[in-house]
């Protein structure tokens, strides 16, 4: 029944997995308990396909300046559930898998990724980009330096208020 099936998809899972890591090349600098924590942030973070790489390389980048991840997935499963829009209050959730408050990798895996956001972690793109923000089309904006990033977040903000007022403005005329 349902237990075979579960035992059935984590061994194929874990065939898939395990063979794109041995098969890397060059071979990752993650171990792959950290590889497959890193893609299920990734997993949580991306929307698009093409982007898993790039926002792994982010991740990746932050990693290896010793900087937070600031992952807001990880903060998400801190809190026992998913939500958009995390508060401030959001973000001070104590716990090991809040990559704002701690640095490094969460203790494991957030969600169990799929293969494409594993492959973005073992083949990342080449990007110096160290941060992201989402845009209105369920892709992100990359940002090399902070005050590139600050002007990304401040055109999403922008982006986001004028769609909530043309809602708004569209219940009003029914």
């Amino acid at each position: 029944g349902a237990e075979k099936a579960a035992a059935a998809m984590t061994a194929e899972f874990g065939r898939q997995i395990g063979a794109a890591y041995a098969a890397a090349s060059p071979k990752p600098d993650l171990s792959f308990e950290d590889a497959l924590t890193l893609a299920s942030i990734v997993e949580r973070e991306a929307v698009l396909k093409q982007e898993r790489p790039i926002i792994a390389a982010v991740y990746l980048n932050r990693l290896k300046k010793r900087m937070p991840l600031q992952a807001d997935p990880t903060v998400q499963f801190a809190l026992g559930h998913w939500k958009k829009g995390l508060t401030r209050a959001d973000l001070q959730t104590p716990s090991p898998y809040n990559t704002y408050q701690k640095r490094g990798l969460p203790p494991g895996p957030i969600c169990s990724p799929g293969l494409e956001s594993f492959l973005g972690v073992l083949n990342p793109a080449k990007t110096s980009a160290l941060y992201f923000v989402a845009d209105m089309t369920g892709g992100h904006l990359f940002s090399e330096t902070n005050e590139e990033h600050s002007k990304a977040r401040m055109q999403y903000k922008k982006d986001l208020r004028k769609a909530k007022e043309k809602i708004k403005r569209e219940a009003a005329a029914r």
